[in-house]
């Protein structure tokens, strides 16, 4: 029984595995390559060390599997994040057929800046500040 769990977790594990390097081909741009490699390489190595945490059986053998699926888990999204995050800002392209950008205008690249709200009405409010400075300023320097 032990014997077709192995089997069945690292043939598993194989295919997955193989989708995601066929996702790397097949993909149009940088961030669905980064998405299919993080998914299908993330359960597919998760379900080759599972086989192999069955087939050795042994308590050391099995926490460390346990030890490394969970390393691998909390990883491989931050890598993918940081990974997707530098190409979007380095001025990556997205696929033509892609529907939604959210990053779109509010990435300052002069202060390299993230924003929540648009680029250009952050750049008015700045400038509204700076007036008001400028005036309190004036203002002070009379008195």
């Amino acid at each position: 029984m032990i014997d077709i769990s192995i089997y069945i977790l690292s043939t598993l594990g194989a295919i997955f595995a193989m989708l995601a390097a066929i996702g790397i081909l097949r993909m149009p741009d940088t961030y669905l390559r980064i998405s299919v490699t993080t998914k299908a390489a993330t359960l597919g190595i998760g379900l080759i060390l599972g086989a192999a945490a069955l087939y050795f059986g042994d308590f050391s053998v099995s926490t460390r599997v346990q030890a490394i699926i969970i390393f691998i888990v909390l990883t491989a999204p931050v890598g993918a994040h940081l990974i997707g995050r530098t190409s979007y800002f380095l001025g990556n392209k997205m696929w033509k057929n892609s529907v939604v950008d959210d990053l779109e205008n509010k990435y300052d690249k002069k202060k390299h800046k993230l924003l929540s709200e648009d680029v250009q009405k952050h750049r008015r409010k700045e400038e509204q500040k700076d007036e008001e400075d400028e005036r309190k300023k004036a203002e002070e320097d009379k008195w």
